[in-house]
């Protein structure tokens, strides 16, 4: 089963996604950023179903807890189900391949449609008169090898012929977490984004404490009025969820993208190669206020903990000053 999600589907409702692949079959690959495999073979018989109803009972479950509809492509091979979900017409739905015909199928299509074809070997194929799989099908893999190289031109043969022997092969999306701030209005003043890149800092900073992990770095993405974009991503001094960490490389990062005026519509802060919090070296440290700021945070935390998220705000992390 080859599944394709929404595109600019947030990272967190496509990890949400592969938990209901996983809870189909227990041999998962993630294809990043909005794709995944899945390995039927057993799974069919544990659910006792066939394989275009399982397709279905998954987009049952995706749109009635996240709201979106996936394409399911279903094949005896990966090329057949990853060309078949592509071939879905609209927002969702499941085609189903079985391999007796594959032959027909396949054969009418365009030759851009077979999955693994690119645009240069699409355009280099049409200019000798191959325009569909089942001329490519029909032409000796010799010839095909002339055109497009000799491992290029092998793959395109054999897979125009439904030949595919990869496995699927279980793979987890890296851990991460991510948060992120739209703008109602094109943000151009610095103070703003400040303040916004702040509230990211402490609710990032909360949810790795709330979950025990640790980010090993930060990534920071910047989406401007006319759909450009902007992303670096920065390895921290040491793996830490503290506020203060998590803020002095985060303010690096947005000092790194040089902004002059520009117009932002979205920020998006991402923990990146997450562990677990007991990984951590614990460091006999010497600095009497930073120790203290941590004693703060972790009576912040039980307060959010108690009376919600938003009981304080990211003022709360900022120096405190004594009235005069």
């Amino acid at each position: 089963m080859h599944v394709r999600c929404p595109d600019r589907l947030p990272e967190e409702s496509y990890r949400q996604v592969l938990e209901l692949l996983a809870g189909l079959s227990p041999v998962v690959q993630a294809l990043p950023p909005t794709a995944a495999l899945v390995e039927l073979k057993g799974a069919l018989r544990f659910h006792g179903t066939g394989a275009a109803e399982l397709g279905e009972i998954l987009r049952v479950r995706v749109i009635s807890r996240l709201g979106v509809d996936l394409r399911v492509g279903v094949g005896p091979t990966i090329t057949v189900a990853a060309t078949a979900s592509a071939q879905v017409t609209g927002p969702g739905g499941v085609l189903a391949i079985a391999p007796e015909q594959v032959a027909d199928w396949l054969g009418p299509l365009p030759v851009e449609a077979l999955h693994g074809i690119g645009p240069r070997q699409a355009a280099a194929l049409r200019d000798y008169g191959i325009h569909s799989v089942g001329l490519l099908a029909a032409v000796s893999p010799a010839t095909v090898q002339r055109l497009l190289g000799k491992r290029a031109g092998r793959l395109a043969a054999d897979r125009a012929r439904g030949i595919d022997p990869r496995p699927v092969v279980a793979k987890q999306l890296p851990a991460s977490a991510a948060v992120r701030h739209r703008f109602a209005d094109h943000a151009l003043d610095g103070a703003t984004v400040r303040a916004a890149l702040l509230d990211l800092v402490v609710q990032l900073g909360l949810t790795l404490r709330s979950r025990h992990q640790a980010a090993q770095a930060l990534a920071l993405t910047l989406r401007f009025a006319g759909g450009t974009s902007w992303d670096k991503a920065r390895r921290l001094l040491e793996p830490s969820a503290h506020d203060e960490d998590l803020r002095t490389t985060a303010y690096q990062l947005m000092d790194a993208a040089g902004l002059q005026r520009a117009r932002l519509t979205e920020i998006t802060l991402k923990g990146e190669d997450l562990i677990d919090a007991d990984q951590v070296t614990q460091q006999i440290s010497l600095d009497a206020a930073r120790e203290a700021r941590l004693v703060a945070e972790q009576a912040m935390d039980r307060i959010r903990d108690k009376f919600g998220p938003t009981s304080i705000g990211p003022a709360a992390v900022m120096p405190f000053r004594h009235a005069s």
